[in-house]
């Protein structure tokens, strides 16, 4: 008989996988963070700060930035690959990506970009020889200044990282770093060939678990695989079958998400749109009830609530956004909305904790949705 759950259970079932609900696990930290989630989405934007960094500081608080990145970059326990997206993952799973390494080497080219072979041997020699280099030091990244002009350098090294052959373990001035891989991932990882079916069972279950309960869409947006992959291993995956009240369609739950009942203190925080419990955009309304597009590359007359806002979190629910700014050590809320006036307490504390955690001492609200909330508002901050 499948088990049944409300919409709300499923609800808390996720908060927990995401680490959102109960107690942060501090002394595994950033990393731990990594690995419990199985994929950081990387993005260029920054406005408080790099999407990376707001995924630890959602679970984790106001650690400090310094330390997102030291355990991100240059320690070998990471690599950089197409998961979601551009993604930080932790280096145990560099033999998860094997089937789609191969399906890039099978393809013969990247995105359609050709390069000469004695280009591809050059770039490879060259990390040999000298270590890991970023695109410029290799011999340029771009022919002009557009930023899609790649090189033929820049096309061979990024085509050796969809190959396997090297390997993103650091970033400099926001610049991917190139290593071999077989330099840089560790010998029993490095000499692991799962085949394609080991390999998307291994991640659809690692889905499932960062998810907590999951559509066969969610699994599948989650590292972003496709519906015939999904199915040809869900059956022999952990997973099992499990129906949501509301959801209007089948879904599968890690069974240790079932073991007990989800309970905790819930974070009180602002999301980037890149994190992993937002970034599926149909999953977020059905759980939340909250339709949030990225308006980064929305024209600003048509954006409705940002350039990059950021829906605030709190008692385990979607309750507003936030578009955010920094004016030296001004944190600007350049537009606010909120669903109900009783979250301004929460707003107010997110806002206070985001401010100190990037190093401003004052809170500035510009546009407010209900003008009705600005001195309650306003002596919550300077309080």
């Amino acid at each position: 008989m499948t088990l049944t759950l409300s919409a709300d259970q499923a609800r808390r079932i996720a908060l927990r996988a995401q680490g959102l609900l109960g107690a942060p696990d501090r002394r595994a930290g950033v990393r731990g963070v990594l690995r419990h989630l199985g994929a950081v989405q990387l993005d260029t934007i920054s406005v408080l700060a790099r999407s990376h960094e707001l995924v630890p500081y959602a679970r984790l608080g106001a650690i400090g930035r310094g330390t997102v990145e030291s355990a991100y970059w240059g320690t070998e326990s990471t690599f950089e690959y197409w998961s979601h997206a551009a993604c930080i993952l932790p280096v145990e799973e560099w033999p998860l990506f094997a089937f789609r390494r191969r399906r890039h080497r099978d393809r013969g080219h990247l995105w359609g970009h050709q390069v000469a072979p004695e280009t591809y041997r050059h770039v490879l020699d060259k990390l040999r020889a000298e270590g890991p280099l970023t695109a410029t030091e290799l011999g340029g990244a771009k022919r002009t200044s557009e930023w899609w002009d790649w090189s033929d350098t820049k096309i061979a090294v990024e085509r050796a990282l969809a190959f396997g052959d090297v390997v993103c373990t650091e970033r400099r001035s926001w610049k991917r770093v190139y290593e071999l891989a077989e330099q840089a991932v560790p010998a029993e990882l490095f000499g692991q060939e799962l085949s394609d079916a080991e390999c998307l069972r291994q991640l659809v279950t690692q889905a499932g678990a960062a998810l907590g309960v999951a559509t066969r869409a969610d699994l599948m947006d989650y590292h972003r695989l496709k519906a015939e992959q999904v199915d040809s291993v869900l059956a022999d995956s952990p997973l099992v079958p499990v129906e949501v009240a509301g959801w209007g369609a089948p879904a599968w739950a890690d069974p240790a998400a079932l073991a007990s009942e989800p309970r905790g203190r819930h974070r009180t925080t602002l999301l980037s749109p890149f994190d992993s419990l937002i970034w599926d955009r149909a999953r977020t309304e059905r759980v939340f009830g909250m339709t949030h597009r990225l308006e980064a590359y929305t024209p600003r007359h048509k954006r409705v609530h940002g350039y990059f806002a950021m829906p605030l979190l709190s008692q385990g629910r979607l309750v507003g956004r936030v578009d955010p700014a920094r004016e030296g050590r001004t944190l600007v809320a350049r537009q606010v909305s909120l669903d109900a006036p009783k979250h301004v307490e929460a707003l107010a504390g997110a806002l206070c904790e985001a401010a100190e955690w990037v190093g401003c001492d004052t809170v500035r609200i510009e546009q407010l949705g209900d003008e009705r909330l600005r001195p309650a508002l306003e002596r919550l901050l300077a309080a």
